[in-house]
């Protein structure tokens, strides 16, 4: 079993953020996405020619309605879950456990696809200024993943300036674009330019409206971020929240309708090798450091919206885990306090969908709506039953706006399936319902382990707790007298082969004969189960000194686990150790490096429980701590790590 217990809170330990430092860092997800969600939208309604692009803008006013109502949606959220309310909480909370799991589903799908589309988006912004490069489109996106993967397993964290730069950036040149195109139409009188001749490939109907709506409502991506952060804001919390969010969405919404603007009236339209906004900046600033400027900041807030991802990922997947849907070692953190695990499962995977679609933007966006939109509408409705339930003051107004939100965003979640199911989104769906299934047999399993491990009265015989503690030797023969000469001897034998190491440069590991070897068993208990109890026996049967340590995550598990402990385990000493970042292997290596150093005479053997499933499949769900102790401590002379296996059937 895994030491320690579960995640208490899986948020990130963060400094608390102001809202001009938060609405940056929260909000990059959200605002970069008008860099492709127009362009998406209008890559649609080409395909009908100019009859098409007539659409474009009834189309997006309803996507703008969309982005206003979800929003003050989300802004009820806030005020309901002011401890963070992600749509994996609110849908599991009001909906029940499988509403709840589907909007997990949805929230893994769209951050993968988040750093998938985002790179993609970014390095297009990249190759449209540099033409030269689209032929290294996928290596270079692979490269950025790369690079996010390292950084985050070295713990870089969203915070300060350094992060909230590049989105101010982004917002200064989208404005800045704006006014220059408005500035530029005004002299012609705001007439447009009609759009080129364009090939007509498909008539305008319901279904290519339907589609070019959920691909330009992908613009509203990332809407989702600041209500599971609530706590990261400084108090009062929930109401800087509700502000940042409503700035979010004002800046989104003003962003979004004025590129929507300016391609109509320039007549610009979508094509592969140069993008929508690469196309308004040459035409308002031609070739120079502002059009630079553009196109640089729209690929450092796209690079930094895929970054997100890698807080929010490994989040959910914990909670997950927690809940018993995920492996238990997502729980975990490494060395640096980050989730690597979870990094390293979603760079894989974005990399694969990457590769996959050629990072095409154009082929990843099909894929992205459902997952956003079905997190969405689960959390929307899931809100809907929160308000009906609970009746706070206001409550029907913010049902209201919960209802709305969901109704919209469930249309959406329709139109995209069924929409764009041919066009990459039945890829979103299959992977959908892959998670559902895998997610479902991994809590099944530890469902079985979790009833067959569990203690019962009676069900193990409890050895007598001896009155020596874990360190105290026997009193030799002949008295206390002879005891003191006794460890006189001792202390003189190790000097002399400290002095005998020292000169001749070999480890001071001399113990030949059994009667040198003095034990000391330590035994990492996570809990108390059928499991830990065996190793527990296991180490009291050796007759040698032993005592128990646990780590604890938190204050309040380890009052429990001590609770616990005198009732079930009170035959050995235990040692617990408070962990608070939740990092359990290296405070347990740290206290057994410390052990050995205040007893260097003592061989100590550190004993754990070893899960063994009957089918190797289920292996991986368990807890491989000793392999990580040999690795941290076979530096170390006189530890020997064991396992104590227990068998399920």
């Amino acid at each position: 079993m895994l030491l320690g217990a579960p995640l208490a809170s899986s948020a990130f330990v963060t400094e608390r953020m102001r809202k001009l430092v938060a609405l940056p860092v929260l909000s990059a997800d959200a605002l970069s996405s008008v860099a492709y969600g127009p362009e998406a939208m209008l890559t649609v309604l080409v395909l009908a020619g100019a009859a098409g692009l007539a659409y474009s803008f009834p189309v997006a006013a309803v996507i703008v309605f969309l982005m206003l109502a979800v929003g003050v949606s989300y802004r009820q959220t806030i005020r309901a879950y002011p401890h963070g309310g992600g749509s994996y909480i609110v849908a599991g909370d009001n909906l029940g456990p499988a509403a709840g799991l589907v909007a997990a589903a949805g929230l893994m799908t769209d951050y993968v696809l988040t750093v998938a589309v985002s790179i993609a988006s970014g390095i297009a912004a990249i190759t449209s200024a540099l033409p030269g490069l689209v032929p290294w489109t996928v290596p270079l996106g692979v490269l950025v993943v790369v690079v996010l993967l390292a950084g985050n397993l070295r713990g870089i964290r969203q915070a300060g300036a350094l992060f909230a730069a590049p989105t101010y950036a982004f917002v200064i040149a989208m404005f800045a674009l704006i006014g220059a195109g408005l500035v530029d139409a005004a002299e012609t009188g705001f007439r447009p330019v009609a759009p080129p001749a364009l090939p007509v490939t498909e008539a305008v109907g319901l279904l290519l409206i339907t589609r070019a709506f959920s691909s330009g409502a992908t613009a509203m991506t990332g809407i989702e971020a600041i209500s599971n952060a609530v706590p990261a804001f400084r108090p009062v919390e929930w109401r800087n929240a509700r502000t940042t969010l409503s700035w979010m969405v004002g800046l989104l919404i003003a962003m979004f309708a004025g590129i929507v603007v300016l391609i109509h009236l320039t007549g610009v339209v979508p094509h592969s090798r140069e993008t929508v906004l690469s196309q308004l900046a040459h035409l308002s600033f031609g070739g120079g450091w502002m059009y630079v400027y553009i196109q640089a900041a729209t690929a450092a807030v796209l690079l930094l919206a895929a970054n997100t991802a890698y807080n929010d990922f490994p989040r959910v997947l914990s909670l997950l885990a927690r809940d018993d849907y995920a492996p238990k070692a997502f729980l975990r953190l490494g060395d640096r306090l980050a989730y690597s695990r979870s990094i390293v499962l979603l760079s894989l995977a974005a990399a694969l969908v990457y590769i996959a679609f050629e990072g095409r933007t154009d082929a990843l966006i099909p894929l992205y709506a459902v997952g956003v939109f079905l997190a969405f509408t689960l959390s929307q409705g899931g809100m809907v039953v929160h308000w009906w339930r609970r009746r706070d003051p206001h409550w029907r107004k913010s049902l209201v706006f919960n209802a709305v939100g969901a109704v919209l965003s469930g249309l959406v979640l329709l139109t995209a399936g069924v929409g764009k199911f041919t066009s990459g989104a039945w890829v979103a769906l299959i992977a959908v319902l892959l998670f559902l299934l895998v997610t479902t047999r991994i809590r099944s399993h530890y469902t079985a382990a979790r009833a067959y491990l569990r203690l019962r009265p009676h069900a193990v015989e409890l050895p007598a707790r001896t009155g020596a503690g874990p360190l105290a030797p026997a009193t030799p023969a002949g008295g206390p007298r002879a005891g003191r000469e006794a460890k006189k001897a001792k202390r003189a034998e190790r000097a002399e082969r400290a002095e005998k190491a020292e000169r001749t440069g070999e480890p001071e590991e001399a113990e030949e004969i059994p009667g040198e070897i003095h034990h000391l068993s330590v035994v990492a208990v996570a809990t108390l189960d059928l499991a830990g109890m065996r190793t527990l026996a296991y180490a009291a049967s050796l007759g040698q000194p032993a005592l128990a340590v646990h780590i604890s995550t938190t204050e309040d598990e380890e009052r429990r686990f001590r609770a616990y402990w005198s009732l079930w385990g009170d035959h050995l000493p235990l040692q617990t150790v408070l962990s608070p970042y939740r990092a359990v292997v290296a405070p347990l290596v740290h206290y057994i490096e410390t052990l050995h150093r205040l007893n260097p005479e003592l061989t100590l053997t550190v004993i754990l429980p070893e899960i063994v499933t009957r089918h190797r499949r289920h292996q991986f769900l368990h807890s491989r701590t000793a392999a990580r102790l040999r690795r941290a401590l076979r530096h170390l002379p006189k530890i020997v790590i064991t396992t104590v296996p227990f068998h399920l059937p």
